[in-house]
């Protein structure tokens, strides 16, 4: 096995560590910069087939103060995120030509083969106090935002669904912007459904970070913005996709403050 190899094992299993209870807040450092502009463009997810569009999707109840229970990425954890950033190619972006959201398949695929889909299925890992129709359709449960802090009660339904998003950590538009392009339409279907590149969140925080990288949005919670930093970094690694000078940047900056 590599050294790069090793280290992106290392984060791999560390962000797994991380992953138990994602919908909670993870602390870091509370003395990160603010959050860049928000990104302009249309967001990176999708609804789901069986979900229509609203204009009155719930907010949070502004919860902020619930007690994590996600270990706490040490500095030894931050570093190897660092590591692992270095090895990534540094470039422009490509042209947007081409992109479609049909490039990385149509609506959610069930990629371990469990019998869900991967909506539901980071529905049932971020939420708590989940309710269940059979043994996969997410009916209700609450979600601990990781993006905003704040807690919201999420009910499947028509002008209710869309309070809860599933967003893609790397934004589909931006991967396909830094590499994505290069890659076979089975590893496209696989980025888009890959659990490490799925987060349950706060709709309307979703809709305004657009297919933001790291340089133009982070997280309005800045004690999750050092998880969600460290899992762009593992996503764009592990699918060969790089990132611009301004974004390995931004992501550096968050990294020495964790």
């Amino acid at each position: 096995m590599t050294h790069s190899s090793r280290r992106l094992q290392r984060l791999l299993g560390v962000l797994a560590a991380l992953g138990v209870c994602l919908g909670l807040c993870v602390g870091c450092s509370t003395t990160a910069p603010d959050a860049p502009a928000p990104a302009t463009d249309s967001p990176s997810t999708a609804p789901s087939d069986d979900v229509l569009p609203t204009d009155e999707a719930p907010g949070s109840t502004g919860d902020a103060a619930i007690a994590s229970a996600e270990p706490q990425p040490s500095a030894a954890d931050a570093q190897a995120a660092l590591q692992t950033l270095a090895s990534l190619p540094v470039k422009g972006r490509a042209p947007k030509t081409g992109y479609a959201r049909s490039e990385f398949g149509k609506g959610w695929r069930d990629p371990d083969r469990n019998g869900c889909d991967a909506r539901n299925d980071v529905l049932a890992r971020d939420l708590v106090d989940v309710q269940l129709r059979g043994p996969c359709t997410v009916l209700s449960g609450t979600l601990h935002d990781p993006y905003t802090g704040g807690t919201i009660a999420f009910v499947r339904g028509d002008k209710t669904s869309q309070a809860v998003q599933i967003d893609h950590v790397v934004a589909l538009s931006d991967a396909w912007q830094k590499g994505a392009q290069q890659l076979s339409a089975d590893q496209r279907l696989e980025l888009a459904n890959d659990p490490r590149n799925l987060l349950a969140v706060d709709g309307p925080t979703n809709t305004r970070k657009g297919d933001g990288d790291a340089a133009t949005w982070l997280p309005p919670n800045r004690s999750f913005r050092c998880s969600y930093v460290s899992r762009q970094i593992v996503v764009k690694s592990a699918y060969s996709l790089w990132v611009t000078q301004a974004e390995a940047e931004a992501m550096r900056h968050v990294l020495s403050s964790c």
